[in-house]
């Protein structure tokens, strides 16, 4: 449900998407993320209301995984900022509203 919410936020403001992926049908291994971590610089960790921002290289993989053992989703990367997770007031920051 979170995912498609997002979804719904960045087509009402015409974000281009580059990439998506179905995280149920292609889980991320801990190598994927891994390597996704090395793209980017700070990761936001959206849990509803509340969000903390913290840099990529002291993210743990156990930060961003949810309840499953699975990671969270939805992820958005925009520049060197990943979101994890869902959160309106997070997801408009990180667009820049």
């Amino acid at each position: 449900m979170s995912c498609k919410r997002t979804r719904e936020v960045l087509d009402a403001k015409r974000v281009l998407v580059l990439e998506e992926r179905s995280s149920s049908k292609e889980p991320l291994s801990d190598g994927d993320m891994k390597r996704f971590l090395s793209t980017v610089d700070t990761v936001v960790i959206a849990k509803g209301k509340a969000s903390r921002q913290i840099s990529a290289k002291e993210t743990k993989l156990d930060d961003l995984r949810g309840p499953t053992g699975r990671f969270r989703a939805p992820m958005v990367r925009k520049g060197k900022t990943l979101l994890v997770g869902f959160s309106p007031e997070a997801l408009a920051r990180l667009m820049g509203e």
